[in-house]
């Protein structure tokens, strides 16, 4: 009795086996009906949409009509099928003939990293035929998004306008609308932007990623240092935050005037006059190698006591000592001389008007003349007059 329930109970063992080596790994098909796909096996991050091409094969002799299903899809995971770009419910292949349909599996954005496995099937009337898929998550998937950028710091002086490319990651699996704002200190200007377009919020698909620009401009007036400006991108209760630097070398200005800011004086023709020139640093960064020069009508002349500052540090100034020679063809009347200084950043300019004066020895010539003219006719008057 035990020897017979031995042999039986090898006879069962041994059917199963022969009935499980008959079936190709992860397919199962009857009646004459077989799926197949080369990538069964795919690796894939969290939030991502994963596409598969399958082939239906239909070797049999008639059309076989069937539908489909996703056996043992983990939770919180959604599927697609779809033919030629639309979704389909059933599908009918010629007999000896096949047809391919996409199979689009979306990965949520929370899920553990491991291995994950499911099973298309294919249902029509005498049976069904399926094939297993496994899925390699590779990271902790999470319902976080993220804001970041290849270059956070840049540096510039006061009137530089900064520019930043920085890329929101949607990390998650489905589409969101990121409100993006900077709490950046008083003054501060900051505009975002996509291509040329100024915008304040920019759309995301699922795992999908989209660069922005943002220009910073810093306050009028600002010192040198390194600012920071915080940047935000939210979007409900999903936040992804960014810290940008600004680093402030300075503005670059100054002032050409004279020490009581009057800018006009006279001057005689031929004769030459010292002018008091201030070089003020108005700007807050350090400005070096000022060079000093002036536009004269023709044929007067111009002198500087020296014709380069070295350097000049922010809000100090300099005198520096001009001597102007007329011309001494100059006639009476109001003429215009510049004074330029300029360094690589920047430069200023005074305009002077200066009103030339006939020399008073000409003056006395003119005296003498009319003193011997008087004379002479004097003269002629009483020799010639008592004829």
């Amino acid at each position: 009795m035990i020897k017979r329930f031995k042999k039986i109970f090898t006879i069962i063992v041994l059917s199963f086996l022969m009935c499980t080596s008959l079936n190709p790994h992860g397919t199962q098909a009857v009646e004459n009906v077989l799926l197949f796909t080369p990538y069964t096996g795919l690796s894939a991050s969290p939030g991502e949409t994963i596409d598969y091409n399958v082939t239906v094969i239909n070797s049999g002799s008639t059309i076989k009509t069937m539908s489909f299903s996703l056996d043992g899809l983990p939770k919180g995971w959604n599927y697609q099928l779809s033919a030629n770009g639309r979704e389909i419910q059933q599908l009918s292949v010629k007999a000896n003939s096949e047809e391919t349909i996409n199979l689009a599996v979306t990965v949520p954005g929370e899920v553990k990293q491991d291995d994950y496995r499911f099973t298309l099937v294919a249902k029509e009337r005498s049976g069904s035929s399926s094939l297993q898929f496994l899925v390699h998550i590779t990271e902790e998937g999470t319902t976080v998004s993220d804001l970041s950028t290849e270059q956070a710091n840049l540096q510039g002086h006061a009137d530089s306008q900064f520019t930043y490319t920085a890329t929101i990651r949607n990390r998650t699996a489905s589409q969101k609308n990121y409100a993006l704002s900077s709490q950046a200190g008083e003054g501060w200007g900051v505009v975002f932007k996509s291509g040329a377009d100024s915008i304040s919020s920019i759309a995301v698909e699922p795992n999908e990623s989209k660069d922005i620009t943002i220009e910073v401009t810093p306050p009028e007036n600002i010192k040198e240092g390194t600012y920071e400006i915080p940047i935000r991108a939210q979007a409900g209760e999903i936040t992804a935050d960014l810290t940008l630097e600004a680093v402030i070398t300075g503005s670059y200005a100054m002032e050409l005037t004279t020490p009581d800011g009057n800018l006009s004086t006279d001057i005689t023709a031929g004769k030459d006059k010292v002018i008091d020139l201030v070089v003020k640093n108005t700007g807050t960064a350090s400005l070096v190698d000022i060079n000093l020069s002036a536009q004269t009508p023709p044929n007067w002349e111009t002198e500087f006591d020296k014709n380069t500052i070295a350097q000049l540090e922010p809000g100090k100034s300099e005198t520096i000592k001009v001597t102007v020679t007329a011309s001494e063809e100059a006639i009476a009347g109001d003429y215009v001389v510049t004074f330029s200084a300029s360094s690589a950043e920047t430069s200023s300019e005074a305009t002077f008007r200066i009103s030339v004066e006939t020399s008073t020895l000409w003056g006395i010539v003119a005296v003498l003349i009319i003193a011997l003219v008087v004379a002479g006719l004097y003269y002629i008057v009483r020799k010639y007059g008592r004829r």
